[in-house]
């Protein structure tokens, strides 16, 4: 199996300015996602590790460690717009597959990649692939800011909400069985949907819980879920986490 790991990479956030750059163990952060996954390039087949960035000092930094980059532009209204056009510059065909691996992920674990990576290569009825992991406690369940999804027989999604879903109607205030599933936030794309999906109208769906994946599902594209036994690492949004994520670095 071949795939390439496209890692979006911008300097505007506004929790945590110049996130991409922030050091860990004296490394920029974004390097360390990519270093994180570059062992795939050995286990895994021919994986390409690719940072796409919007701003020549990350394309710098990245270079100074030895990781692939591409300057993207800095209006992209959205990840999968700069993963796209990433796409474009690295002249992927449409059949090939592309696995989206944020930047503020250090701790991301290399075979959830790989897992994700796998499942859309074997379900061609599917445009994007991603994972989900089971909910085992109550204050997950009802934090809106914890993505939920629910899926079909065959593992596809059905819905993704910020809503505890699904619902367990005769047991109001108690969680449903079997366990529900918090989405993880890594996904696998063809080539082909990327350069599709920044012309797709956004969906009322998407409008309303503010997620992107629901134009997908609102536009008729198949989305297959990996369940994972384990939780995600700890990402970095806030000033707080990346001293969480520093320590565990012992830097």
């Amino acid at each position: 199996m071949s795939f390439t790991v496209l890692i979006p990479a911008r300097l505007g956030s506004t929790r945590l300015p110049n996130k991409p750059l922030a050091d860990i163990g004296g490394v920029p952060m974004v390097v360390r996602v990519a270093q994180r996954v570059m062992p795939l390039r050995g286990a895994a087949g021919p994986v390409r590790v690719v940072v796409a960035a919007d701003s020549a000092e990350i394309i710098a930094a990245c270079q100074a460690h030895g990781v692939e980059a591409v300057l993207t532009g800095r209006a992209h209204p959205s990840g999968s717009d700069r993963l796209a056009q990433a796409c474009q510059l690295l002249g992927l065909s449409d059949t090939e597959i592309v696995v989206n691996v944020q930047g503020d992920e250090p701790l991301i674990d290399p075979a959830l990649v790989s897992a994700v990576a796998g499942l859309l290569s074997q379900r061609p009825e599917a445009s994007i692939s991603t994972a989900a992991h089971a909910i085992d406690n109550w204050d997950d369940f009802s934090n809106p800011n914890v993505v939920k999804v629910v899926l079909d027989a065959r593992g596809l999604a059905l819905y993704f909400s910020r809503a505890p879903i699904p619902h367990w109607r005769d047991q109001p205030g108690t969680l449903p069985s079997p366990a529900p599933l918090r989405h993880i936030g890594i996904y696998g794309y063809r080539v082909g949907f990327l350069r599709q999906f920044p012309s797709l109208a956004q969906a009322p769906l998407e409008i309303a819980e503010a997620l992107e994946q629901l134009r997908a599902l609102w536009h008729g594209h198949r989305i297959a879920v990996h369940l994972s036994q384990h939780a995600p690492g700890p990402g970095v949004d806030t000033p707080e986490d990346l001293e969480r994520v520093r320590r565990l670095f012992g830097s």
